[in-house]
């Protein structure tokens, strides 16, 4: 199994700057702790400007929009995105795009009878 390898750049509302790096063994526990530390140091997530040039960009906007809290599945978000942006994309895409997500930790994702579900992961959220 590949090294998995995490890097975090702030910078809180006094200018400050805290680089962190998760190497190695990286847990969705561990990530969330980070997050949890960054909640405690009052450290809100950056919003950088959206940049809607790309395929996955406007595939995390719709399950940004659409689905922040509730479980999803990939065909829920081939509708979404050709409601939104009235353009045609193939499901294969939007299933890799998620799995992609996944990987990078972003999103949960849950085999369900033959389909995958999929929940947004959010800094607040708590492992239960």
């Amino acid at each position: 199994m590949a090294k998995k390898r995490i890097r975090i750049d702030m910078e809180d509302s006094d200018g400050a700057r805290y680089d962190i790096k998760l190497e190695g063994n990286v847990t969705r526990e561990k990530v969330l702790k980070i997050f949890e530390m960054m909640d405690l140091m009052n450290i809100e997530e950056e919003q950088e400007p959206t940049n809607m040039d790309s395929i996955g960009s406007k595939i995390w906007h719709i399950v940004d929009k659409f689905f922040p809290m509730g479980k999803f599945t990939s065909t829920n978000i081939l509708e979404k995105y050709e409601d939104e942006y009235n353009e045609p994309v193939k499901l294969s895409i939007i299933s890799t795009y998620l799995s992609r997500f996944s990987t990078k930790g972003r999103i949960d994702r849950a085999r369900t009878g033959r389909e995958w579900t999929y929940q947004a992961i959010k800094v607040g959220q708590k492992q239960q």
